[in-house]
């Protein structure tokens, strides 16, 4: 129960291994001590009630970064993660552990413990250093579970505080303290606060470093001196000592380490054990040494704690979740880094790091010659000598790869930082690893169609028409639909239906997701099936119920389709509110569109479909009465939508009459039913363009719809234009309707003969205050447009004065332009000889 002597004697006792969390220096250390000291049992800082999982971290198929999960079994969205990298001490210590046979465990609080008394907290005092926060709020995705915040430099591995709150404890800690230099408060300023989470940064101040990355890659990550431990233990000592236990974080560490030391009691009681080795972080060392206290005074302060049933797995991790850029707190800047300086060989660390740097630019087709890397160990090494260094480390490669590898270009370097530097990396855990249902069904899916889970963004398109891109399209919707966001849908370019672009990028935090999901069902299928019955039973809008129509074919839940159809009939039966139809309209066309590339039959959708517009074409002219400037806005973008639908049905029909050639009977009534439809719409549309009392902006958008159409020719756009920009409306109501009919797309004007000069005459007769009045209109209208469509106004503009028609551009009641006319007639004349223009022979 005491310590035999110095840290260093191999006799019996308790050797209490300070260390770094994700510190390669301490991965190293720790490994070495342990080989010296050959220890009966090993206690190492991390959830008790997990130890049962150490021994498969030499299992075939593991391999870090991975992290510990647990998550309460009745809230599984109340979760935390222990992350360990191959350079980590833990980790070292587990698989030094396992592979000789020596008895090891966890001794911290365990997750159940943990979970319990932070869900408590949350609840009762909000947003605090022990509180479950989203990882949204830590630079990942809204709707993602709920983890702890780290505790920086004194926790094992309890992962990602928000990125704001990262960024202010990297520039307590010195690092990276041009980002933001007042970004401080009161309370991070106090030694107590610093010393709490990190108080290697005391250490290195103390030591006259500025930066406590480069101090302790000075002291640890470049040596491997021994006493090590002993002198770290004994300045935690005059630390702790000095700092005092005032820091709201007091309370909290008393627990864990009482816990810590009744776990270590009882480890000493056992038959045969008589040294034991305690790897933790560094500021719980002195509470281990020595002479540990009474086992009631640790009882006392143990006493009430609450527990939760919680459940416990492996998961895979990335390096880019144990950076402080992902918000972790308790993290390291350069993960990549420390990977390789582990286990890169010590005689080739520097050489090794720039050859796998040049192989990463010479990936990108950029030369990168052997000259470069030599040239780059070179500067590396001599920046090394003057700063005093026994050996270059990451600032000196940085350096060097800028000047060297990358020739100063900084786009260059921040790609080495990416790919190298933070070096991402995809661990795995064993098949055989306990995971509910769901999650085995997921891997064995996403094997079976040789799909990759890795961190890198990557995009794939897939072709409809081929089997196995299809079965991919359908898990990632299905994926979708559970919330499981492993792909992000991308537009892709084209007319064609049967290729679809997805942006895939595997997050660690994605399991929670899983784990969340696995109360719909034991396979992805089973699962989306039934949420969305659920969602069709649960929705109250029939725009709802529609997108759930859409994504119930493009996820194949073929169980589902029943609910959803009959909840959709339901719905539209009762539902009289125009814009809600209008608003379900354009998923059921997609899925009439869709269903034909997929092979689902959806002829049942057709007559929902005419239902509905059917409804719409009733209820559209009493809607679009005495509407203001938002709420004519928003109906333009439903009935543009609409139109769009509109014009899809018809060509979904005229797919329907191709297929049904041999039955004319019925070819000719779907092609009728379609022929309808679009001219029923397109008279409503025409009844609300001849109205005075609709807003400009909707009757300007109507009008440039049927004008695309084809209801409209050009001269009847011109006379409508002219119409609206007649001396009855006001300079603003003119602007609107120019708003609503140019919309997003200007090539009108400039292959149009008539309206642009027409719009010019118009807006160069405006006085100043009309002018003025009807600017901001106007800019709203032309701002979008592309550069070269300004472009081609503008020049069309510049062949003519203000208010005149451009150059070469016919009046709108001539049919003879003299000017254009004249080249040719020239032309004419040269080949007819030398006959004057007008003379007959």
């Amino acid at each position: 129960m005491t310590d035999a002597g110095p840290i260093s004697a191999p006799g019996p006792g308790t050797y209490v291994l300070g260390i770094r969390h994700h510190g390669p220096g301490s991965a190293r250390a720790v490994a070495a001590e342990l080989d010296r000291i050959a220890p009966d049992a090993i206690l190492i800082e991390g959830p008790a009630d997990a130890s049962d999982l150490i021994a498969s971290v030499v299992a075939e198929g593991m391999s870090p970064p991975v992290a510990l999960l647990g998550y309460a079994a009745d809230d599984p969205s109340s979760a935390a993660f222990w992350p360990f990298a191959v350079f980590s001490p833990e980790w070292q210590a587990m698989t030094w552990a396992v592979r000789n046979h020596v008895p090891v465990e966890f001794c911290d609080l365990p997750a159940a413990v943990t979970l319990a008394a932070r869900d408590e907290d949350a609840g009762a005092t909000g947003v605090g250093d022990d509180v479950l926060i989203p990882v949204a709020e830590a630079g990942g995705d809204a709707g993602t579970p709920l983890i702890p915040e780290a505790e920086a430099g004194g926790d094992a591995g309890t992962p990602l505080i928000p990125e704001a709150e990262a960024t202010k404890e990297r520039g307590s800690r010195g690092v990276r303290r041009d980002e933001n230099p007042d970004a401080t408060t009161e309370d991070e300023t106090t030694a107590e606060h610093l010393a709490r989470t990190d108080p290697i940064a005391l250490l290195a101040e103390a030591a006259g470093y500025d930066d406590p990355e480069r101090w302790w890659d000075d002291v640890v990550e470049t040596r491997s001196e021994q006493g090590i431990f002993e002198a770290i233990a004994e300045a935690m000592t005059v630390l702790r000592d000095e700092v005092g236990d005032h820091s709201p974080d007091a309370a909290r560490d008393e627990r864990r380490e009482a816990y810590m030391r009744q776990v270590l009691r009882k480890t000493l009681k056992r038959t045969g054990v008589h040294k034991v080795a305690v790897i933790c972080g560094a500021w719980h060392v002195p509470a281990l040494r020595g002479k540990l206290p009474p086992a009631t005074a640790d009882s006392r302060i143990l006493k009430g704690m609450k527990k939760t049933r919680t459940r416990l797995a492996w998961v895979p991790w990335t390096h880019s979740r144990l950076s402080f850029a992902s918000g972790y707190a308790a993290g390291v800047v350069s993960p990549g880094w420390y990977h390789h300086l582990f286990t890169a060989d010590p005689d080739t660390v520097v050489a090794g790091w720039f050859t796998g740097a040049a192989q990463r630019l010479r990936a990108q087709d950029l030369p990168v010659s052997s000259a470069h890397i030599i040239e780059s160990v070179r500067l590396a090494q001599t920046l090394a000598t003057m700063r005093g260094r026994q050996l270059a480390g990451l600032a000196e490669l940085d350096e060097a790869t800028l000047a060297v590898l990358c020739e100063g270009d900084r786009t260059l370097a921040d790609l080495v930082h990416r790919e190298v530097v933070m070096g991402e990396r995809l661990g795995s855990v064993p098949e055989d690893s306990p995971v509910v249902p769901l999650q085995a069904d997921l891997t064995s899916t996403v094997k079976s169609l040789r799909l990759k889970q890795s961190p890198a963004a990557k995009e794939v398109v897939l072709d409809l028409r081929k089997p196995n891109d299809l079965a991919k399209s359908i898990l990632l919707h299905r994926l979708s639909v559970l919330g499981i966001d492993w792909g992000q849908p991308l537009e892709i370019t084209g007319t064609g239906t049967f290729k679809e672009g997805w942006l895939l990028t595997w997050r660690p935090e994605l399991v929670i997701e899983v784990v969340l999901a696995s109360v719909w069902g034991t396979t992805v299928s089973a699962a989306a099936n039934a949420k969305i019955g659920d969602r069709a039973a649960a929705a109250t809008q029939l725009s709802q119920i529609t997108e759930l129509l859409e994504q119930t074919l493009l996820a194949d839940a073929a169980d589902a389709l029943g609910p959803v159809l009959a909840a959709l009939h339901a719905r539209a039966a009762v539902d009289h509110d125009v814009d809600q139809l209008m608003a379900a309209l354009p998923a059921i066309g997609r899925t009439q569109r869709y269903g034909d590339v997929r092979g689902t039959d959806v002829t049942a959708l057709g007559a929902v479909a005419r239902s509905l517009l059917l409804r719409v074409c009733t209820g559209l002219p009493a809607a679009v009465t005495g509407l203001n400037d938002e709420a004519a806005q928003s109906i333009t973008e439903r009935i543009g939508a609409v139109h769009e639908t509109v014009a899809l049905l018809a060509a979904v029909n005229n797919t329907a009459v191709n297929n049904t050639a041999g039955d004319n009977t019925a070819g000719d009534n779907t092609a009728g039913q379609g022929s309808t439809d679009r001219q029923r719409w397109y008279d409503v549309l025409r009844s609300i363009a001849d109205r005075t009392d609709v807003n400009g902006v909707l009757v300007g958008r109507i009008t440039r719809l049927l004008t695309d159409a084809d209801v409209f020719d050009s001269a009847e756009a011109a006379r409508r234009l002219g119409l609206a920009l007649s001396r009855g409306a006001t300079p603003v109501e003119k602007a609107r309707w120019i708003e609503g009919f140019l919309g997003d797309s200007g090539l009108l004007l400039i292959h149009d003969p008539v309206l642009l000069p027409m719009i010019d005459s118009w807006l160069a007769g405006l006085d100043e205050t009309a002018f003025v009045d009807a600017l901001p209109l106007l800019r709203r209208t032309f701002g979008p447009f592309d550069a070269p469509v300004r472009r081609g106004i503008a020049e069309q503009l510049a062949r003519s004065g203000p208010g005149e028609q451009p150059v070469g551009v016919a009046a709108a009641h001539s049919l003879f332009d003299p000017e254009l006319a004249g080249p040719a007639v020239a032309a004419l004349a040269r080949i007819l000889g030398d006959t004057p223009v007008g003379s007959t022979r």
